[in-house]
């Protein structure tokens, strides 16, 4: 038997590449979650909420499994996963419905599975990393387009058709940026989409259950058309675990068929497919969950203001402080008074733009939006600030 050898220095280029990042100040680690929530994506709380707990044990009680013992295709399609899909395709006003495990799975397989190799993908350049990797694994050409940019979208398609491109563009957007907070002009980018006979592919991630009518999302106006598909990830405004990729019943058959991450994945929960549709179900019994919400994005646009400081409108609200090291001082400075505050830092962000991300969610309330607001006061007008 061959002996592991102690000195052959089987992990120093890991090692290496981990003392780069320290000197770079980008080395990661885990840390965990205490003070007041400004940096979760839990944003209706729904997440701890009794409602879709009690919805859990019901589920238990009735025999739901914890987990589902296979793909998809085999034995794991359980009854709940079919119930969650039916309920969410009506109550987005989509076609059909398919649960993915996760937002960055659902992604991923969109990309690397319905574009052809005579297809051209066209990312804004702020798109979720799972669209890039998606795109890395289609066999489609890729561009890209500058953010929010519809007449650069369209630009592309033309130069691609000038060059004897010849399939079908697909258009890949967040409607709502999770680092920037800004919304994506979705009208103009469908008409791009029409007029080139191609598709809009719109991550709904961080707009489901915080925007749209009885938060459907700020795609609702485009759901159903066979040219759209939409992902509504379930870990954030749901506060339970997967996603929920709406588009025609065409697409949803071929990835049934041809998407590896579908057929070959053990299927979600169905326990979590249980909270998702408890989870729905909220979004429409409770709108004064987004009408307060509606009201701490208001209070902090307004305190953001008064500190010279541009306001997103929306629930996740950058703060642009630019150098690495002095973002995540200040991240710092904020956690030890109590909030719960991250730093982005590159690759995350473009370089230069490094930010708190400041997520407002109802695990707080507008006395703690006071608070932070009178913290990040004090804590911008520090020394070096």
């Amino acid at each position: 038997m061959l002996q592991r050898n102690e000195d052959a220095g089987h992990l120093t280029r890991y090692e290496t590449t981990l003392r780069r990042l320290a000197g770079r100040g980008r080395l990661r680690g885990l840390s965990e979650s205490g003070g007041i929530d400004f940096s979760s994506n839990d944003y209706l709380g729904l997440a701890g909420d009794g409602r879709v707990a009690e919805a859990l044990q019901a589920a238990i009680a009735r025999g739901v499994p914890i987990g589902a013992g296979g793909s998809r295709l085999l034995r794991g399609n359980d009854p709940e996963h079919l119930a969650l899909e039916a309920e969410a395709a009506a109550f987005f006003g989509a076609q059909r419905a398919l649960y993915f495990g996760s937002g960055f799975v659902a992604n991923y397989a969109l990309l690397a599975c319905l574009p052809h190799r005579a297809d051209l993908v066209v990312l804004d350049d702020l798109v979720h990393a799972s669209c890039h990797d998606g795109a890395g694994a289609t066999r489609a050409e890729v561009a890209f387009a500058r953010h929010n940019d519809a007449n650069a979208f369209e630009d592309a398609i033309l130069a691609w058709r000038k060059r004897g491109g010849t399939g079908c563009p697909w258009l890949v957007v967040e409607s709502l940026y999770s680092m920037d907070g800004d919304r994506a002009p979705l009208d103009a980018l469908i008409d791009v989409a029409d007029r080139h006979d191609g598709f809009l592919i719109v991550d709904e991630a961080h707009a489901t259950g915080v925007f749209g009518p009885d938060g459907r999302g700020l795609a609702a106006d485009f759901e159903g058309r066979d040219n759209v598909v939409v992902v509504h990830t379930c870990g954030k405004a749901l506060g339970a675990s997967g996603a929920l990729v709406c588009l025609s019943p065409v697409l949803a058959d071929y990835l049934v068929n041809r998407s590896r991450p579908f057929i070959y994945a053990t299927a979600p929960s169905p326990l979590m497919a249980a909270a998702v549709r408890e989870a729905l179900q909220v979004l429409k019994d409770e709108p004064q969950r987004r009408d307060r919400l509606n009201g701490m994005m208001s209070q902090m646009a307004q305190g953001l203001a008064a500190l010279g400081r541009p306001s997103t409108g929306s629930q996740i609200q950058p703060v642009i402080i630019g150098d690495a090291e002095a973002t995540m001082g200040c991240a710092a400075a904020l956690q030890a008074r109590g909030y719960d505050i991250r730093g982005i830092r590159p690759p995350t962000v473009p370089e230069g733009t490094s930010r708190l991300r400041i997520s407002l969610t109802l695990n707080a309330d507008e006395a703690a939006v006071a608070g932070l607001l009178s913290a990040l006061a004090e804590t911008l007008d520090g020394p070096g600030r």
